[in-house]
């Protein structure tokens, strides 16, 4: 494996595109001093992922973005491009040449990309595990780091040698796994007392449901009690209804009854009021005749005197 192509666009110094390409073996690049020899560098560190603004001799990430010179406008995005040759197969991909790009926006937002299709920086990272060519990797050594690495702590030196071995992606992976292991255990706790508080908000509402359902017996009883009261009042209600129709009709009998009586009476009182205006016709003729013959008597008596 090795780099075959550079492309740059809007980094640092480089306004323009440029493509270097590398041979295999040894490549230098010379230049007098501030023609972006340093630049190169960077540019190969930063598509790699390096995530310090200072390592890149910048004060912030932003300022890898071409910032503009007396005769040309400020770039709105930078972006590099590292190919490299993998026909054998040290990278863990199935293609002889891999591309990886990266983008900065001046907006801020960054993209990654691996044969042109967008990834995270952790997919760049792992890809690039055990090769020497991470951000931190043996394979790019600036001034001071030979210095460094005479000078490093022992752990410091043992990460350096363990990435020459090919074993660091199995620690880096090992470490991945106890922060895993410990976001689990920590995940495991807070379920342990999400367990705990819900298993006593299920008994908080079990005896909120015992209770509901007593409150639903007890009401369901107290309805039936009221309508089976309620068809007793009607019943009552229905039994005084028919004696009252009973009495009524037996009222309205006995009206009918004493009319039939009245009419009968009225009858008779009519035909005894004629009865007697014949009977008061008779006296009065009666009355007349005796008066006639009272007449007769004193004229009679008068003829004898």
């Amino acid at each position: 494996m090795h780099l075959k192509r550079l492309e740059i666009h809007g980094f640092k110094s480089f306004a323009d595109t440029i493509k270097l390409d590398f041979e295999a073996g040894i490549t230098a690049v010379v230049g007098p001093n501030g023609c972006g020899k340093s630049n190169i560098i960077d540019a190969i560190r930063w598509s790699l992922g390096e995530m310090s603004a200072k390592s890149l001799r910048s004060s912030m990430m932003m300022d890898v973005v071409f910032n503009g010179s007396g005769s040309r406008p400020p770039q709105n995005m930078a972006e590099v491009t590292l190919t490299f040759d993998n026909t054998d197969k040290r990278l863990p991909i199935d293609f002889t040449e891999v591309s990886v790009s990266r983008r900065l926006f001046r907006s801020g937002e960054s993209e990654y990309f691996i044969n042109r299709t967008q990834c995270r920086l952790r997919d760049v990272k792992e890809l690039f595990l055990d090769t020497g060519m991470g951000e931190d990797g043996y394979s790019s050594l600036e001034q001071g780091k030979v210095e460094w690495i005479l000078q490093a702590k022992p752990e410091e030196r043992r990460e350096l040698f363990e990435e020459a071995a090919g074993v660091s992606k199995y620690r880096a992976r090992r470490e991945e796994a106890l922060r895993k292991l410990e976001r689990v255990e920590i995940d495991l706790s807070r379920l342990a007392d999400i367990v705990s508080v819900t298993q006593d908000q299920i008994r908080k509402l079990e005896n909120a449901v015992s209770k509901a359902k007593t409150y639903q017996r007890v009401r369901e009883e107290l309805k039936n009690l009221e309508i089976a009261d309620w068809l007793h009042q009607l019943s009552s209600a229905d039994t005084e209804a028919a004696e009252i129709e009973q009495r009524l009709s037996q009222a309205q009998q006995d009206v009918e009854a004493r009319n039939t009586d009245t009419h009968r009476l009225d009858a008779e009182i009519s035909e005894q009021r004629v009865a007697l205006a014949h009977l008061e016709e008779d006296l009065l003729a009666a009355n007349q005749a005796l008066s006639a013959i009272d007449a007769d008597i004193k004229i009679g008596e008068e003829r004898i005197n």
